[in-house]
């Protein structure tokens, strides 16, 4: 096992990590339900003087976490997701005219993130064509009185091996915010399980990506086959704290 140390750590407090986000910006977040999200990160964010955001990101979050911090301090002015089922500020936000919302078929999103960190402008998918999805019309924010304030537009759709094909952009954030389980030095990151659904492809998607890691190990200690993202798409990291790390929400309990 190497103990290989470098001199371009990309190793950082927290509040180092987040000192240059400002308002109006783009945040690609990473996580699956309240699984993998970058907690830490978030909740300093929560406490800056900054506001209309725009998040992507699978789903909102949960009230008082995730991006349910930002949503209940009125720091987010929009949202793109594919589920939002799980946070009450959120609907309350969406329906009373306060939040604009773009719901994205969960898979067109991944890929819309995937492709940005790609360098791919737009790509075509079968997902959607039918629906309001490629035809417009669905409610993106309404006005106080419950009136459509923005509808989605309509998207360009194409006949490909004589299917119909609905054209989607792709998304480049301002910043990523990611959690991963275990990261190097040099920003090559491991994630666990079902954490690894959106946090790589939120990370390719930012400008800039600051990751928050459960561990941190030298440069070497993580075997090319166990790297599930390189760290040429890392640019800022934070280790968390034994605390911080063991810090996990179940998003449902069940018990009999």
């Amino acid at each position: 096992m190497s103990t290989l140390t470098v001199g371009h750590s990309k190793l950082m407090s927290t509040a180092e990590a987040i000192a240059d986000i400002p308002s109006g910006v783009t945040l690609a977040v990473g996580g699956f339900g309240v699984c993998g999200i970058p907690h830490v990160l978030l909740t300093a964010l929560a406490s800056k003087n900054i506001k209309d955001l725009e998040a992507v990101s699978n789903n909102a979050g949960v009230d008082g976490r995730g991006l349910g911090l930002l949503l209940a301090n009125g720091q987010l002015r929009r949202i793109v997701a594919s589920y939002v089922g799980e946070n009450r500020e959120f609907a309350r936000q969406y329906l009373e005219g306060e939040l604009e919302v773009e719901l994205t078929p969960q898979g067109t999103l991944a890929e819309r993130l995937r492709a940005g960190g790609s360098g791919i402008g737009a790509f075509f998918t079968r997902t959607g064509v039918g629906t309001v999805v490629a035809d417009g019309g669905m409610p993106w924010k309404y006005d106080s009185e419950g009136n459509v304030e923005v509808a989605s537009p309509a998207k360009e759709t194409r006949e490909i091996r004589g299917e119909t094909y609905v054209m989607e952009e792709s998304i480049v954030a301002d910043y990523a915010l990611v959690r991963a389980a275990v990261a190097d030095h040099s920003g090559n990151l491991r994630f666990h399980e079902t954490a690894r659904n959106f946090n790589p492809l939120a990370a390719m998607s930012g400008k800039i990506c600051i990751v928050e890691a459960e561990k941190v190990v030298p440069v070497g200690e993580l075997g090319a086959d166990d790297i599930h993202l390189p760290g040429i798409f890392v640019h800022r990291l934070v280790e968390l704290s034994e605390k911080e790390a063991v810090d996990k929400a179940i998003e449902k309990e069940t018990v009999r």
